[in-house]
């Protein structure tokens, strides 16, 4: 293409509001535009690139055996009701009324469409497995998008759903989908890792989020120093190492800390050591009273703690409530005869404390030498901290340490969450009503272009990856108005598109310094330039990722520029 034909403003100067790497590239290279916080535009070259993601994302996607099909954006109230999720989603779906004041949502996600058309249309055990998926655009109403595609309110994602008759389905086709999603993010160029995660809104179990590890990453990603175990720090589970203590149990001891509230003035007041504090937090869940016992050197996991509890909604008590059950006020409580209508729950580590400190449910006090069984017992003990850098991989492969990612794909099992409640049943070979089971597998398709542009770029602009460039050659006529650079130019772009790569050829009437700075700003693989030596039949080819650059006979262009490209895939 003929860069005077193309749409492509650039930017010399960095948005004010563009925080991130990829989010300013992205503007200033001209391959997306703003048009509401969240909401964007695609121009020519973000479009070049977002058409090719889709396209390994369908490949894949063929490959592992699903169908591409479509679904409206627009989905009716009735089928939310149905699972449920119209009143516990929040306000992140996007509600609306038609003019008959029917209720609607723009689609944010589509179990719920995709559960009726199975469940109306596959009615025997002969018609399973059925794996289907579709690219549309998707809308959450977020309350802070930022980052530019990274979090954004309107967007495109991969969607795809699985429905089964037996488990072993369920768990080969949730297999063959992370081997799909890892072949994608591989083909994209990303630095990623699968990860074990939570369910979130989505609802199910057993899933997966594919990370990249990214400085600006939303999340934290808990991953071992010697294996491939990795996980989302909410689902980090903590392998328990027991050292036995030689110490004698002590009498316990009631003392007065005055002001000291929080593990750390405690510790500074008692002088001990905050592993030797027992943290004390009394939680409601599902409205019922729990306190939570973990060392003071560990904080509760909620996640971790919701799912042991088997709990709906989890949440820390209030000052009135605190009074209410123990009554004492934040600050000052602990274990010791506490009523029996407050269930305790123990992180696993809590039963091998020995002497430990603890609030004594009066205010300003605590007690001395705690000694779990002696002094308080305790319903259930379980893994409920979030995971530290040191600990020991659950795997037992070398020690935990922390990275951010940004996540651009989820898998998920979800079982019977949205098939039970929409009665998505089927007949098996005994003639007998089941309830299909059912998988999901989301990618963010826009937010994976970000995330390209993130992790691929300098202080000069982007850097494309050979998969996912919007053109392959970037020729430029560094004096398009000299009359042997033009025809030297025209020649050499009808042989580079002879040769099987996508050229894009600047042929503008600009200074060579502002060709040069838009070709480093897009970023495409391999540059051209058509300047002075265009007389003596030598042109010169320049290495956007190493900066390298090359004489080059135009004789020898052709073989030159496609040991280049072999060099650069390898």
């Amino acid at each position: 293409m003929r860069q005077s034909q193309l749409f492509m403003p650039t930017l010399r100067e960095v948005p004010a509001d563009a925080d991130v790497k990829s989010h300013q590239l992205l503007l200033r290279a001209g391959f997306i535009r703003q048009n509401a916080a969240g909401i964007y535009s695609f121009l020519p070259l973000g479009k070049k690139v977002l058409h090719k993601i889709e396209n390994i994302v369908r490949e894949e996607m063929n490959r592992a055996g699903s169908q591409e099909m479509m679904m409206p954006a627009l989905q009716l109230a009735e089928l939310w009701q149905e699972s449920g999720r119209w009143y516990s989603y929040g306000p992140e779906l996007m509600r609306l009324k038609d003019r008959h004041e029917r209720d609607f949502a723009l689609g944010a996600t589509h179990e719920e469409v995709i559960t009726s058309i199975i469940r109306d249309e596959v009615k025997s055990y002969k018609k399973l497995p059925l794996n289907l998926y579709q690219i549309q655009t998707k809308f959450r109403d977020e309350k802070r998008p930022r980052f530019g595609l990274l979090r954004g309110r309107e967007f495109i994602m991969k969607d795809a759903y699985s429905f089964h008759d037996k488990q072993e389905s369920l768990d080969e086709t949730y297999e063959a989908m992370k081997n799909a999603y890892s072949a994608i993010f591989s083909r994209c160029g990303l630095n990623f890792r699968a990860v074990l995660a939570d369910s979130g809104a989505i609802g199910g179990k057993d899933n997966h989020e594919f990370m990249v590890l990214s400085d600006i990453g939303e999340d934290l990603i808990a991953y071992s120093n010697e294996s491939d175990f990795a996980a989302n720090i909410e689902m980090a589970p903590v392998l328990l190492e027991v050292k036995s203590s030689s110490e004698s149990l002590l009498e316990l001891e009631k003392v007065a800390t005055e002001q000291a509230k929080t593990i750390e003035e405690v510790s500074g007041f008692l002088n001990v050591s905050s592993s030797k504090i027992i943290k004390s937090l009394l939680y409601m869940a599902d409205g019922q009273p729990v306190l939570v016992l973990v060392r003071g050197d560990h904080e509760v996991n909620e996640i971790k703690l919701k799912n042991e509890l088997s709990a709906t909604d989890v949440a820390l008590a209030s000052v009135e409530d605190t009074k209410k059950w123990l009554n004492t006020e934040p600050g000052s409580i602990g274990p010791v005869s506490v009523s029996e209508e407050v269930k305790i729950i123990a992180d696993q580590a809590v039963p091998y404390m020995v002497n430990a400190v603890c609030g004594a449910n009066e205010s300003g006090y605590h007690f001395l030498n705690v000694n779990p069984k002696r002094d308080f017992e305790y319903s259930q003990s379980a893994d409920i901290r979030f995971v530290v850098e040191g600990d020991k991989s659950p795997d037992g492969k070398g020690t935990i340490v922390f990275a951010k990612g940004i996540e651009v794909g989820h898998v998920f099992k979800l079982g019977k969450v949205y098939s039970e409640p929409m009665k998505a049943a089927y007949l098996d070979e005994n003639g007998k009503n089941q309830i299909m089971s059912m998988g999901c597998y989301g990618i963010g398709v826009s937010r994976t272009l970000a995330a390209v542009a993130e992790e691929n770029n300098d202080d000069k602009g982007l850097i494309w990856p050979l998969s996912l460039t919007p053109f392959d050659v970037h020729l430029i006529a560094v004096n398009s108005k000299n009359a042997e650079q033009a025809a030297l130019s025209d020649e050499l772009y009808d042989l580079i598109k002879n040769d099987g790569f996508d050229c894009l050829y600047d042929d503008r009437p600009e200074r060579a310094g502002v060709k040069f700075a838009d070709s480093d700003l897009i970023g495409l693989p391999i540059r051209v330039m058509v300047g002075k030596r265009a007389s003596e039949g030598i042109v010169e080819v320049k290495i956007r990722k190493s900066g390298e650059s090359f004489e080059v006979p135009v004789s020898d262009l052709s073989s030159f520029i496609k040991q280049e490209w072999d060099k650069l895939k390898n």
